[in-house]
């Protein structure tokens, strides 16, 4: 798999729970924050939960 990385370009603020609680478990929180992890399907599941709140690129 390869390397992918998340930032977070909008706020967290009037999301529901249960994507604060995806940010959360991609590493992100605040807006500006990276995160560089492993492209697998279940983590491109969960950016494509949040896709509207944060930027990915390939590493």
């Amino acid at each position: 798999m390869s390397k992918i990385i998340i930032t977070q370009t909008v706020s967290q603020i009037k999301c529901p729970k249960r994507q604060k609680a995806t940010l959360a478990a991609l590493g992100l929180g605040r807006v500006g924050k990276r995160n560089e992890i492993e492209g697998t399907p279940q983590v491109r599941g969960m950016v494509a939960k949040v896709q509207h709140l944060v930027k990915v690129t390939e590493a």
